[in-house]
């Protein structure tokens, strides 16, 4: 009996192994976009435990998260994006687009491996209107590929001209990005508008244009907001879509893509 559970143990170890070696052999990758309303919930109980069930039935390779609070009054002092890392078994960053309520209020990127480079891009905005961000790092796949990640949150307001330059802002940063590279966040606005439409002129999104996932609001979607978008066309190829909308996490829907990095040309 011993040795049969050996066997079993091994059998399930090399099974687990080539599962592995496939994924990335193929270079398969798995990207989120949340936006966890700063860790409250829609109860408003700040229970985090609900945030990471979420993520952790999806288990995704990467992370953009958007409304992460930072040791604020309205989150009673805690370290929203730490915790959650801790709750989720990933590396993270944290990135402040302002001071807020006695603490700090950004986005944060998580990641299953460890970040290579990091930065955060200040977006154009006008005078006393929220500060919006964007947040960037490079990473190595199991693949030993680089690809970068750019997460951000857009301004939210109906017809922002903020928004427009946010857009234009962001895809100036593929100028010189050598890199595979995703776009994945809260872009504040529908599928077909101004604001997507720029996007669109440099990135290929992932969204099904004929029946566009709506992503908000969680208990009830009618329109789509959140986004994952790559760059180039031809080194990214989508292999599964899902929303997850728990209606408690947060008032937005939760987006994954899986995509594999296709082999340069």
């Amino acid at each position: 009996m011993r040795n049969l559970s050996i066997f079993f143990l091994l059998l399930l170890f090399c099974t687990a192994g080539n599962s592995q070696e496939a994924r990335e052999e193929k270079m398969v990758v798995s990207v989120l976009t949340y936006n966890i309303l700063h860790g409250a919930t829609t109860n408003r109980d700040n229970n985090l435990d609900v945030v990471a069930k979420v993520i952790n039935e999806l288990q995704p390779d990467i992370i953009a998260l958007q409304e992460v609070d930072f040791r604020t009054n309205r989150v009673e002092k805690r370290d929203i994006n730490t915790e959650l890392a801790l709750k989720t078994g990933m590396s993270s960053i944290f990135a402040k687009a302002m001071d807020f309520d006695g603490g700090e209020y950004g986005q944060s990127l998580f990641y299953r491996g460890t970040f290579l480079e990091t930065g955060k891009i200040a977006l154009p905005g006008a005078p006393g209107k929220e500060p919006r961000i964007a947040v960037a790092a490079n990473m190595v796949l199991g693949s030993r590929d680089t690809i970068r990640i750019i997460g951000t949150h857009l301004d939210h307001v109906e017809n922002s001209p903020d928004r427009l330059a946010q857009a234009k802002r962001i895809n100036s940063l593929l100028k010189n990005d050598k890199f595979p590279t995703l776009l994945a966040g809260d872009l504040n606005d529908i599928p077909g508008s101004e604001t997507i439409n720029i996007f669109e002129e440099r990135w290929t999104s992932t969204y099904d244009k004929a029946a566009p996932e709506f992503t908000f609001p969680s208990h009830a979607p009618e329109r789509k907001i959140d986004y994952i978008m790559f760059s180039p066309e031809n080194r990214w190829k989508v292999l599964e879509k899902k929303v997850v909308c728990d209606e408690i996490a947060s008032d937005h829907c939760a987006y994954l893509v899986v995509l594999e990095l296709l082999p340069q040309k």
